[in-house]
């Protein structure tokens, strides 16, 4: 009956025999650490069983089927030499009892059931408690082909509680239905044993001791009894020795494992004397205490199992006085006889043995050498294999070439189809332009003028004749004069007659200036094509040349004025270089050519030099020769000058000298040197215009060094206009306009003053009013 329990009381085992069975799971372990725990107290004595498995026998011999009925049962089961790995694993619950203070001692038991073994050894010794461990699946796991605890549960002695302990807890006990058995043969020495070193596995008492009987205490004999009558085999010999002294093997001999065994090793002795012919056995009393008959059984059935000849020496007990007169010498000559037919058939089996195996032995080398041709067609048809593999990959290699040459075939067809088909855009595409370019120059040449014409008589009218009161500068192709036309102030450029380009340049700069609308750009009012009058609006303040230089006593620029110029300056450059649908390089951009309204707002003027030139111009790879160079030569690019490439960046250079004079108020002659030197001595500070005393220096120092990357002789060392140099100089604006806010709320502000300056100017004061010097 099972009985789940997680706690059993150590009083159960106190008295009774308690057994463990071990084996090389952890749950041994743990089932070991349960017993002690809950059954054992300290000094007791555990029993350790370890079921070594044995090859199973099928046939068997009728005499040893039974255990009970067999007296050498026990000393069958039970291994006497076990191997060094056995021993070794009895070696940790040894130590663990040991640290408990736990007597343990080992027991190895050898057959082909586990089960069976451990119930008829708890049944043959009269254990009262066995502990079993269980796996988390089937038990043991070296036992998967059975559940070994239910098994032993199932098969146990009524009289033997059996616990089946998994991770450390009780998973089912089936509990006794009575006592066990008063006497056992394992009982006196489980409590007489003393822990030592090194446990050795117990041996049991002789065979012919049952469990459950007591030994047999020999008669005592007188000296003259035992002189007179002595047991057959105590006699000795031809050869002085007795039959009981004749040497036994010393170890258990199997007859499976042995590799051909005989007769002569296994009894060399023993028959070496029996073959004497010398020897004659005596006869036996028929009071002894010897199966004779079983001996003989047993002797005839080693071939199944261990013979052990040395565990189960022959004993003979004293018999009494009347046993000798009993004896006869029919009865002797019947040991005699049956002895010679025993070892005749020891003979015939052993024979029959040695044939056995020289049968065996041959077939063990028929397969080894059908293993060998069968290991050589494997590593034949192997070869095969990797063979066909090694084809296979390179037939599929093969492929992949053909397929990735027909895509690359394939591919490249496209790129060119591709490659024509761009071509043939990139065609269509040029005479578009080409078209669309013919049809702008036709309509701008038809199209109505853009601008208001004026005659001569008005112009005469407004310069009063062109009188010199009127006369404000002179231009590269002419003088300007200061009037009024519709109540408006303007400034008039007259073409001189004796410039040989007055004409050109003069339709040039309608047709610029008529199709520019930008608030940095001065803007054209008017003109009078045939007299060569262009009406520009007027700049109060005259140009950026005549403000650094202070020309009729006007005050100086403030920096955060000069930084906002600057900026105006290069936005309606950029203007002219994005202009569509071709850019315009302006050729000829100075101070002289900047000028500033009333409320110093600077525009560009005097695009007379500019140019419509191609596209490709704006790059900075392609250029646009010019047949000669124009401009003033301070400002006109070196490269320019030297080969007459022309290129927006032509104007970049000249944007760098101003900024430079910007900055400085001295002249463009050697004025890069001079600031590079500034510069290197950290002296830069000097070189700045000493009529502004609040110079930001580093801000300033900045400015000058985008002026000198302007300022490169080489072309491409120049930074991109719209890229590089207005957004730095959009950022000292914003660093001025800040600046200037703070100084107007404190009421002292430059440009207040400038604004008083120039209604003066218009009030009557003398004016300077350049458009081109």
């Amino acid at each position: 009956m099972w009985l789940p329990n997680n706690h059993v009381d150590k009083k159960e085992g106190g008295n009774g025999i308690v057994a463990l069975a071990i084996d090389k799971d952890k749950n041994s372990q743990s089932a070991l650490k349960w017993c002690i725990d809950s059954l054992v107290k300290q000094g007791q004595t555990v029993l350790l069983i370890h079921v070594k498995i044995k090859p199973p026998v099928f046939s068997q011999s009728p005499s040893l089927s039974n255990p009970r009925s067999n007296p050498n049962w026990d000393q069958h089961l039970v291994c006497k030499d076990p191997d060094p790995q056995t021993k070794e694993l009895f070696l940790p619950f040894r130590v663990y009892c040991t640290r408990k203070n736990i007597q343990c001692k080992d027991i190895v038991l050898e057959d082909s059931d586990v089960a069976k073994a451990l119930n008829e050894y708890v049944t043959q010794s009269a254990i009262e408690h066995l502990v079993v461990g269980a796996s988390a699946k089937t038990g043991f796991l070296r036992f998967k082909i059975s559940d070994v605890p239910g098994n032993v549960s199932k098969g146990a002695p009524d009289f033997c509680n059996v616990y089946v302990v998994s991770k450390g807890k009780i998973q089912s006990r089936r509990s006794a239905s009575r006592p066990a058995p008063s006497i056992s043969p394992i009982r006196a020495p489980v409590r007489s044993h003393t822990p030592s070193a090194k446990s050795e596995p117990y041996v049991f008492p002789p065979s012919g001791m049952k469990g459950h009987e007591k030994p047999p205490e020999p008669h005592r004999k007188s000296h003259d009894e035992m002189e007179n009558f002595r047991s057959p085999f105590t006699r000795k010999g031809p050869n002085g020795k007795s039959y009981a002294d004749l040497p036994m093997p010393d170890t258990d001999i199997s007859y499976v494992s042995s590799g051909r065994p005989s007769i002569d090793r296994i009894f060399p002795a023993f028959y070496d004397n029996l073959d004497s012919g010398r020897i004659t056995p005596p006869r036996m009393s028929n009071s002894t205490e010897i199966d004779l008959n079983h001996s003989f059984e047993s002797m005839q059935y080693f071939g199944r199992r261990s013979l052990d000849v040395s565990s189960s020496p022959p004993t003979f007990s004293s018999v009494s006085q009347d046993s000798d007169r009993l004896s006869s010498a029919s009865q002797m000559e019947d040991v005699e006889a049956e002895m010679r037919r025993l070892k005749l058939e020891l003979k015939q089996t052993m024979e029959m043995y040695s044939t056995a195996c020289k049968e065996a032995l041959t077939a063990k080398q028929k397969a080894v050498e059908l293993q060998r041709w069968k290991l050589e067609e494997e590593r034949r048809l192997e070869e095969a294999h990797l063979a066909e593999e090694a084809a296979m990959a390179i037939v599929e290699k093969e492929r992949a070439k053909s397929r990735a040459a027909i895509e690359a075939a394939e591919a490249a067809k496209r790129i060119a189809e591709l490659e024509a088909q761009k071509r043939i855009n990139a065609e269509m595409k040029a005479l578009k332009e080409s078209e669309e370019k013919r049809k702008a120059l036709n309509a701008l040449q038809h199209s109505d003028v853009r601008y208001r014409k004026y005659t001569i008589d008005e112009i005469e009218a407004a310069t009063e004749f062109f009188a010199e009161s009127r006369k404000i500068g002179e231009g590269g192709y002419g003088p300007v004069y200061r009037c009024y036309l519709d109540h408006t102030p303007v400034a008039i450029k007259v073409l001189r007659p004796d410039a040989a380009q007055g004409r050109s340049q003069f339709n040039q700069e309608v047709e610029v200036l008529s199709s520019i609308r930008h608030p940095n750009m001065v803007l054209l009012l008017g003109a009078c094509p045939e007299y060569g009058c262009l009406v520009y609006e007027y700049m109060a303040n005259g140009s950026l040349e005549d403000c650094l230089l202070r020309r009729g006593n006007s005050p100086p620029l403030s920096w955060q004025l000069r930084f906002r110029i600057a900026a105006e300056i290069g936005t309606g450059l950029l203007f002219l270089h994005q202009a569509k649908p071709e850019p315009l390089v302006h050729r000829d951009l100075k101070p002289g050519n900047i000028l500033i309204d009333r409320n110093f707002v600077s525009k560009i003027s005097d695009v007379g030099l500019a140019r419509l030139v191609p596209p490709a111009v704006a790059d900075n790879v392609t250029q646009y020769r010019m047949t000669s160079t124009a401009g003033t030569f301070c400002y006109i690019d070196p490269e320019y000058q030297q080969t007459g490439m022309l290129g927006v960046k032509s104007d970049v250079y000249s944007l760098g000298i101003m900024f430079l004079q910007m900055i400085t108020a001295k002249p463009a002659m050697g004025l890069t040197h001079h600031v590079e030197r500034a510069i290197e001595k950290g002296t830069f500070k000097d070189m700045l215009d000493p009529s502004v005393p609040d110079w930001p220096v580093e801000e300033a120092m900045k400015f000058a060094k985008l002026a000198l990357q302007c300022s490169e002789l080489r072309r491409k060392d120049r930074p991109d206009l719209g890229k590089v140099i207005l957004p730095e100089l959009n950022r000292l604006k914003g660093i001025a306009e800040d600046t200037m806010h703070h100084t107007l709320i404190a009421g002292d502000s430059p440009s207040s003053r400038h604004s008083q300056v120039s209604m003066q100017l218009e009030g009557g004061e003398p004016e300077s009013h350049s458009a081109a010097s």
